[in-house]
């Protein structure tokens, strides 16, 4: 094990310990090192990797803290690698969302409130009403966002929206089959958007399984290129 990787492991010990908390300031360098038996230029490089996680932040003229540990905002560290997946391991993301977001669609359901159903009913609609594609897919993705919301798993919501963010990139919707994609789609959405109303946790899972799987068959089917600046 590298110098760095041995302050790395240090540092997540410290952290995963509760020794350095959620927003905690660090120990001054020099204390730091000497705790770690490491150098200060390894630890350093340390920091920098934590940092690029979101498990650290360097605060010019104030030190080292350890970041808020808020889910979300650690996951976005993954983003850039989620978008290098090629698109077999993006369809293998797909049965990974399939499984999870069923779970917050029942959740939501057992949680449904008045807003949570204004909302959802506004996004439907629009959706219905449009044909353009990147409004459809804004759309959708606020649609789910708020389903995983509600279902009151922040961890869980922000991983979806990481597997989202790499979905979004191939457009099926414009494809020679679009009017038929739009048309199962927003059938998917009516029948899980009803679920929810109906507060049926199990027919909410189902019917976003159903639509998930969907979603999955037309990436298959049609293949389209990926569209990196959607």
């Amino acid at each position: 094990m590298s110098a760095v990787e041995t302050a790395m492991q240090g540092l997540r010990t410290k952290i995963a310990s509760g020794e350095l908390a959620p927003g905690q300031k660090c120990p001054p360098e020099g204390e730091l090192a000497t705790q770690l038996g490491v150098s200060r230029s390894s630890l350093r490089e340390a920091i920098r990797a934590m940092s690029a996680l979101g498990v650290m932040e360097a605060r010019h003229g104030s030190g080292t803290y350890v970041s808020s540990l808020e889910p979300a905002e650690i996951l976005k560290g993954f983003a850039l690698l989620v978008d290098l997946f090629p698109f077999d391991s993006v369809l293998e993301l797909f049965e990974i969302r399939r499984a999870l977001e069923s779970h917050a669609a029942a959740g939501a359901a057992a949680k449904t409130t008045p807003e949570l159903m204004a909302e959802l009913d506004d996004l439907v609609e629009k959706m219905e009403a449009t044909d353009n594609s990147g409004d459809i897919s804004d759309l959708d993705a606020r649609f789910h966002e708020a389903i995983c919301e509600a279902g009151g798993n922040l961890t869980l919501t922000g991983l979806m929206r990481l597997f989202r963010s790499r979905g979004r990139h191939f457009n099926v919707f414009d494809s020679t089959d679009g009017a038929s994609v739009r048309e199962a789609s927003n059938k998917g959405h009516r029948d899980i958007l009803e679920a929810i109303r109906n507060r049926d946790p199990a027919s909410a899972a189902t019917a976003t399984a159903a639509h998930i799987a969907q979603t999955e068959y037309w990436l298959k089917k049609l293949r389209p290129e990926p569209q990196l600046d959607r």
